[in-house]
């Protein structure tokens, strides 16, 4: 089979199905890192696959000897394709990164203005608790309510605080804005909200994980029990969301070593595909 069919097969195997299917895998929240690797391994692949399949089309048309120009027709077709797929994708990035950055300096300052400083928190007067950091790459802010200071025991509170510094400090946000940019970018039959959605838990779970290895993990389910039913201004991260699906991974306190070296092998074996399948064909009509 040529190889511009079998990518683009793939491409769409990987933009639907795939993630339709590990959406549904929730046993993969277990292992939080590694399903996060297979998540971001099968939306760059789907891009490597789209992006591959018109330009080995391109390749194999133009490299036929004699190249006739219904040959020329058919790379510059495929060509013009996979242009407008990449600035698709290009666009949608720069447009969520540039909306995003806006939307959280704004709060930023506003937080700035409204809030009182303690201990490197940002305390809002508000009956409501929330928590939630603001990424920023000039300075970043977690902020807490008052009542949030009120409601929780200091173990509580603690928990709640690292599981905000661990999103800062692993930049979870860029991987929320990637996917953000692909959902954008690919078309409504692409399963790219199902993988948002998902990612957006598993950078819950990773935050929960961060904050137990430090602090009590019955402390944090009583605080995300006490935060529910609160929301995070549009931008940031907060600490209450997705709260039945992490309550559920916390209650599991195993580690699952065979189930993470399967699933990061799978996100290995699934970016290798179209990079072979992209590559190979390029060594072999240079040879």
């Amino acid at each position: 089979m040529p190889t511009p069919v079998v990518l683009g097969t793939l491409a769409v195997l990987l933009a639907g199905p795939l993630p339709w299917v590990l959406s549904r895998w929730t046993g993969l929240r277990r292992t939080p890192a590694a399903a996060m690797l297979l998540w971001q391994s099968t939306a760059l692949a789907a891009v490597l696959a789209a992006l591959g399949a018109g330009l080995s089309l391109v390749t194999e048309r133009l490299w036929e000897d004699p190249a006739g120009p219904g040959d020329v027709v058919v790379a510059a077709v495929a060509g013009a394709i996979t242009l407008v797929v990449l600035a698709r994708l290009l666009l949608s990035g720069h447009r969520t990164g540039t909306s995003l950055r806006r939307m959280r300096r704004r709060h930023r300052e506003r937080v700035d203005l409204v809030a009182r400083t303690d201990g490197g928190v940002s305390v809002l007067d508000h009956d409501v608790p929330v928590a939630y950091c603001v990424p920023g790459m000039s300075g970043s802010r977690i902020v807490v309510s008052r009542s949030t200071l009120t409601n929780l025991s200091p173990a509580e509170l603690g928990a709640v605080l690292e599981h905000e510094r661990s999103h800062l400090r692993a930049r979870h946000d860029l991987v929320l804005e990637a996917f953000t940019a692909l959902h954008l970018a690919f078309p409504r039959w692409v399963a790219s909200a199902a993988a948002r959605r998902e990612v957006e838990v598993l950078v819950e779970v990773l935050a929960d994980r961060a904050a137990c290895r430090s602090g009590d993990r019955r402390a944090l389910v009583s605080a995300l029990v006490t935060l529910a039913g609160s929301t995070a201004p549009a931008g940031s991260l907060g600490s209450s969301g997705s709260l039945a699906a992490r309550v559920e991974v916390l209650r599991d306190a195993r580690s699952h070593p065979w189930q993470a070296a399967a699933v990061s092998g799978l996100a290995v074996a699934i970016l290798a595909l179209p990079t072979v399948l992209v590559v190979l064909p390029w060594l072999t009509g240079l040879a």
